[in-house]
């Protein structure tokens, strides 16, 4: 929407960024089965421009899995509003810890 714009016009960064998070903390959270927080956000890179109206699609895979932690990399394909055509317009990486009910670190397979 036009208010996630950059003075240029364009799609802001940081708000490609979020989203990212939030794509990659739904599969950390899914696959550790409970709270997951981001304690790490690295390699962020934006080869493509994304317009306004342009639908985002957030496609997340685990890179590296720890004792209590997992680290998923993120990348967003942007598809024309009215048309097929698509293109990589963000790639990230996010590590996450997953906590306990007493928001202390815990196994990934405990």
């Amino acid at each position: 929407m036009p208010a996630d714009t950059n003075p240029y016009g364009g799609v802001f960064s940081g708000w490609l960024m979020s989203q990212m998070a939030l794509g990659a903390g739904a599969l950390a959270s899914r696959l550790g089965r409970g709270k997951a927080v981001v304690v790490s956000a690295t390699d962020f890179a934006f080869p493509g421009a994304m317009a306004v109206g342009d639908e985002l699609s957030v496609y997340c895979a685990v890179a590296a899995t720890g004792t209590t932690s997992l680290t998923i990399s993120a990348e967003g394909i942007a598809r024309e509003r009215n048309g097929e055509a698509t293109q990589l317009v963000s790639r990230g990486t996010f590590k996450f810890v997953l906590l306990d009910e007493n928001d202390r670190p815990r196994a990934v397979n405990g």
